[in-house]
């Protein structure tokens, strides 16, 4: 069974279905001695208690009204204060165990005693927090089996199961390494040899190697300091096996606490906090809350922050303006008096502290808080002035008559700052408004509405200013925000109205000239000044009117015709204007509407004035109408007949009536030749005194085709192309044979050019017949070594010099070589052609020359030539130097030569 060996050891024995004998619940011992250290801080874990629980309920512990510890529900024991034994040298603590359903209490001693051993010198030298403490935790022991009755009377051991209490391992530790902390031992290695090992985190699995065991002993170390910010905990689990490996032991749990130390100062979450709070807020009011953390354990006093404000800036009007929660960070109000006209903002430091604020022990930081007050409406508007003065001209409107101005102690554009205007008296019919100009914050009072001066001479208004949002509560309008404005209104010279305008008036056409048909006249505004007011037309587009300059009588100058193209639904209108005698003038206008009655003053026409007809028409009929400009009743119905002359109309020609509007004009013989006829006919309209007109009727007879429709040619050509169409056809062609011409100009000045490049060329100076004659190509350098020996004279050359019949070797032919006979010396350098020409019959008479070559006696190639190379302008034989003066009497040919290879030296 396993063991965890130390100072005290706890077991509970877990229930068991058959009877357990020597079993009784309760402490194990009525008292027990525990060592621990000189000095205990708060919180501190002291000592572990365990019960004998046999099988039994819930039980949960208690050390009664001891005020320096207690127990949790696990049975540790932790320290409520510091607490010092150097004095007293001890201390009794009394343990209560209740059961939760017997309500039965057991109860235990524990006497503390400080450790003998222990150097008080170097005790007093370390803080509490820093003491080690969870090694030195005692557990208290108890067996692991007991002796049960078996059904047949006969007793049994039972084993039972370990419950192991956590080991606690303070962080940041500063001991030597590996530090022991348990010892775990089963008791089956009385009778044979055992291995233990641990795995889990920290052992085998990262972060491996900071707990180790030794495999024989089974003492269990950490290897270095730990630290419970990165890891809280550790789970780990204890194994014991044979030497062959077989396990002997059910592995146990061991769970090892990191105990948190205060190694990590409280960290802001900003460095600053801002927040607002509105002026004039009361005591108590909340502003914000500043927060920090601390990676310790917030279980512990390690974690627990508490905050204060170390200082305020300014410290207007009151040094304590705020204050702060130490635990939750909340700042609040705690004064009256915040008026951000005075102080807009505040900057405060604060401070937290853990170990609950302990100046001693705790570790602090600090953070800088810009409370910024914000801005309520606590000050109305209020006027520069008591009264303002303007003045304006009658009529005008959109015009500022006066910028009314304020002070606002409030923060600028704002709400609260932003004022709003409003006549209050002084202009009931609504002539003037108040917009604010956003900017300057000033009143614009602007007239909307034009003022007669004639009615109204001036103004005085009584304007309240207030701002966008209501004012705080308890704040009210002062008499300055309250003013007077003082408008004055200038007269100016008005222009004479026409009254009514527009005027209508009816009357029939027809009127002749001189006829008087109204008084249209105009009147001046300007009561308080005497002008004379003077008429005169301005539009009369059919010019029938004219007005009395003075009086302004209206009559006629021509008749008034209702058919006029100037006439628009029986509406004429002409405008008039009247203009007064004032500095500067004025003048208005005014419009006569004449609505035109109708009379019978038109005679009706035939309608359409020309129709078509095929010379064997079907049907032969013509259906017309009349048109008559006047209107109903002074146009049809209509009467319509054929007029009696000529006399050949009503012999072709029948009309009959249809109805009132319409006739009907019908062919009496079967046709008519192609041509234009003319039929008069009498058209007479309805009106009162009827009116009567002949007109003719323009008939076009053409041939047709099988769908009734004219074929004439005059027909086609009306349809053919029109005039600007065939201009541009012959533009078109004009501008091709253009084109044309100065192609073939272009073409015969290319070939006079060509042509001229061809006489600038010296007939002496053309080498080409020498060059073409000498152009042959061989098979590298050597092909341009000759001798031009060879060319004045052949029969003089020396023997050795003279070698005929050598061919080249890339050519060499199939035939024999020929030794070409010799040749007398030409007698005079002229003779150069006679020799060449002999030279050329005895080639071609040849029967071993290859075809391809007719001059083999100067086609000698290879090594050793005694000629010299003809791209040299130095030429050289094996026969020696050579003068080359004499080509220059050969001729115009020979003359280029002798220049280039005649010269010397140059």
């Amino acid at each position: 069974m396993w063991m965890l060996m130390a100072s005290l050891q706890a077991l509970v024995l877990s229930g068991e279905t058959e009877r357990s004998l020597p079993c009784m619940r309760g402490f194990t011992q009525e008292e027990y001695i525990i060592e621990t250290d000189r000095e205990l801080a708060k919180g501190q874990a002291v000592f572990n208690v365990s019960f004998v629980d046999c099988g039994g309920g819930r039980v949960w512990f208690d050390t009664g009204d001891s005020p320096d510890f207690s127990l949790s529900e696990d049975g540790v024991a932790y320290a409520l204060r510091g607490l010092s034994l150097a004095r007293q040298g001890e201390s009794t603590v009394m343990v209560y165990a209740h059961d939760v359903e017997s309500k039965k209490i057991w109860q235990s001693r524990v006497r503390l005693h400080v450790r003998p051993n222990e150097n008080s010198a170097e005790t007093d030298q370390v803080k509490p927090s820093d003491a080690t403490l969870t090694q030195r935790v005692p557990e208290i022991l108890f067996p692991w089996h007991s002796v049960v009755v078996k059904g047949d009377g006969t007793l049994k051991r039972v084993k039972r199961d370990w419950v192991i209490p956590p080991i606690n391992v303070p962080e940041n530790s500063r001991g030597q390494f590996p530090e022991d902390l348990v010892r775990i031992r089963s008791d089956r290695d009385r009778n044979r040899m055992l291995r233990y090992s641990v795995t889990g985190p920290g052992a085998d699995q990262p972060p491996t190697g900071i707990f180790i065991i030794n495999p024989i002993s089974g003492q269990l170390s950490v290897t270095k300091p730990l630290d419970r910010e990165h890891i809280s905990n550790f789970h780990l689990r204890a194994h014991a096996v044979d030497l062959n490996g077989n396990q002997v032991e059910n592995p146990i749990d061991i769970v090892i606490n990191v105990i948190d130390q205060n190694d990590n100062r409280p960290e802001f979450t900003h460095t600053v906090f801002n927040g607002s709070v509105p002026e004039g807020s009361k005591p108590g009011s909340f502003v914000m809350t500043v927060t920090a953390v601390d990676k310790d354990d917030p279980k512990t006093a390690n974690g627990m922050l508490r905050y204060k404000i170390l200082s305020q800036n300014p410290q207007s009007p009151s040094s304590n303006m705020f204050t702060i929660n130490n635990k939750t960070g909340d700042i609040i109000t705690v004064a009256a008096g915040l008026d951000r006209e005075k102080v807009t903002q505040y900057t405060l430091i604060i401070q937290a502290t853990d170990m609950e604020g302990n100046p001693t022990y705790g570790l602090s930081n600090t953070a800088t808080t810009v409370i910024r007050i914000t801005d309520v409406n606590d000050n109305p508007p209020e006027f520069t002035t008591d009264t303002f003065f303007g003045e304006v001209h009658e009529n005008r409107v959109n015009v500022i008559v006066a910028n009314l101005t304020v002070t606002d102690k409030d923060q600028p554009h704002t709400p609260a700052w932003s004022a709003v205007y409003r006549i209050i008296a002084g202009d009931p019919t609504g002539r003037f408004s108040i917009p604010t100009d956003p900017t300057t914050n000033e009143g614009l009072l602007t007239v909307v509405k034009p003022i007669d001066f004639e009615q109204t001479r001036s103004f005085m208004l009584m304007v309240e200013a207030e701002n966008e949002v209501p004012l705080a509560r308890g704040i009210h309008l002062p008499r300055q925000s309250t003013a007077t404005v003082s408008v004055r209104i200038l007269d100016i010279n008005e222009s004479p109205e026409f009254n009514p305008n527009p005027k209508s008036i009816k009357l029939e056409e027809g009127l002749p000239a001189g006829s008087l048909l109204t008084t249209f006249t105009a009147q001046d505004p300007d009561r308080f000044m005497r002008q004379t007011v003077r008429y005169s037309k301005m539009y009369d587009p059919a010019n029938w009117l004219e007005i009395d300059p003075v009086n302004g009588r209206i009559s006629t100058i021509a008749i008034l015709d209702r058919e006029s193209p100037y006439v628009k639904n029986n509406l004429y209108n002409v405008t008039f204007m009247a203009s007064d005698n004032g500095v500067p003038p004025a003048s208005g206008t005014g419009t006569l509407q004449m609505y035109l009655l109708d009379i019978n003053d038109n005679a009706p026409h035939v309608f359409p004035p020309e129709v078509e007809m095929c010379e064997k028409p079907d049907p032969n009929a013509i259906n017309i109408t009349a048109s008559d400009p006047d209107l109903s009743p002074n146009a049809g119905p209509f009467a319509f007949e054929l007029a009696n002359r000529p006399s050949d109309v009503r012999r072709n020609w029948t009309l009959s009536r249809l109805n009132g509007e319409y006739a009907q004009l019908r062919l009496r013989i079967g046709s008519l030749a192609s041509g234009i006829y003319e039929v008069p006919i009498m058209i007479t309209d309805s009106g009162n005194l009827p009116m009567s007109n002949t007109s003719y009727l323009r008939i076009k007879v053409c041939l047709c085709d099988h769908h009734g429709d004219c074929v004439d040619m005059e027909r086609f050509i009306a349809a053919g192309l029109g005039t600007g169409a065939i201009i541009s056809i012959l533009i078109c062609i004009i501008i091709l044979l253009v084109l044309v011409l100065l192609f073939v100009m272009w073409m015969k000045r290319r070939d006079k050019e060509r042509q001229a490049k061809q006489l600038l060329i010296d007939p002496e100076d053309d080498v080409r017949d020498n060059i073409l004659k000498y152009d042959e190509e061989g098979g590298g350098e050597e092909d341009q070594d000759y001798d031009l020996s060879q060319l004045q004279q052949p029969d003089a050359l020396e023997p050795e010099c003279v070698k005929v019949g050598i061919r080249r070797l890339d050519e060499r032919p199939l035939h024999h070589d020929h030794q070409y006979p010799l040749r007398s010396a030409a007698p005079h350098p002229g003779d150069i052609g006679d020799f060449i020409h002999e030279g050329l019959k005895a080639a071609d008479n040849d029967p071993t020359a290859p075809p391809y070559d007719s001059l083999l006696v100067f086609d000698y190639e290879g090594s050793g030539s005694t000629a010299g190379s003809l791209s040299s302008l130095h030429s050289s034989s094996s026969c020696g130097d050579q003068d080359y003066d004499y080509l220059g009497d050969w001729g115009p040919r020979f003359r280029k030569l002798a220049d280039l290879y005649g010269g010397g030296d140059d």
